[in-house]
């Protein structure tokens, strides 16, 4: 039996709430669990107490009978110091996504033409402008 440490939502709509729980893998997630370990409200500010609460014995022994934890949860348990750090690394994050790419595109276009028109405006001045002087010398 697969066992997990999860998230299992409660609350009513607009107002999560949630249990931390040990449960089997193949469960669903608000479904049959084995145990529950603690409760997260994430309505309450970051630095209550009263916001994450959890039984670190129990946590401990679930962890030390293989169960895995989710990536939630685990970053409660490196918060409250019981878990190592991991390394997160998503390079993916960073790059914009598939519409911002194409406003990219589309303003490069854009700046470009106009780019072309200020140059086409600027070379065309310069050739009518003695034309101009001449008129205004007689």
């Amino acid at each position: 039996m697969a066992m997990k440490i999860r998230l299992a939502r409660g609350g009513s709509k607009k107002r999560p709430f949630y249990r931390i729980v040990a449960a089997d893998s193949r469960m669903p997630r608000d479904g049959r669990y084995v145990e529950k370990l603690g409760t997260y409200n994430p309505l309450l500010p970051k630095d209550s107490e009263e916001r994450v609460k959890m039984d670190m014995e129990r946590v401990q022994y679930w962890l030390g009978e293989g169960a895995q934890v989710t990536d939630r949860v685990s970053r409660m348990l490196e918060a409250a110091g019981v878990v190592e750090k991991k390394e997160r690394n998503n390079p993916e994050k960073a790059k914009p996504g598939k519409k911002a790419l194409e406003r990219i595109e589309e303003k490069a276009a854009k700046a470009a033409e106009a780019a072309e028109a200020a140059a086409e405006a600027a070379a065309a001045p310069a050739e009518e402008a003695p034309a101009e002087e001449a008129a205004a010398e007689e």
